[in-house]
């Protein structure tokens, strides 16, 4: 299993996890894990994902989810679950 983190930050606006999540099912990326909240208008999501069945290698998939980010006005970040990890010790 190819697990990868997923964070979606910005301004809440309607379709945000519609158009993560068509992206990700358009590349056979499975969720394994969602949160999400908003705050006083601020979205933010994050993801455990499973890359392992994606014909897309992992640098592809971040910089079109970065780029997805960018047109619709939130910041997109995948990073490899042990990179994460690693980031979060304490």
């Amino acid at each position: 299993m190819n697990r990868t983190i997923i964070t979606v930050v910005g301004h809440d606006q309607v379709g945000i996890i519609a158009k993560v999540c068509t992206y990700l099912a358009n590349n056979r990326v499975n969720i394994l894990d969602i949160t999400q909240t908003i705050v006083s208008g601020y979205f933010n999501m994050m993801m455990i994902v499973d890359t392992s069945e994606s014909p897309k290698e992992f640098l592809a998939l971040a910089n079109e989810l970065e780029q997805i980010g960018e047109e619709i006005g939130v910041v997109i970040k995948a990073q490899r679950e042990e990179i994460f990890n690693m980031m979060h010790r304490i």
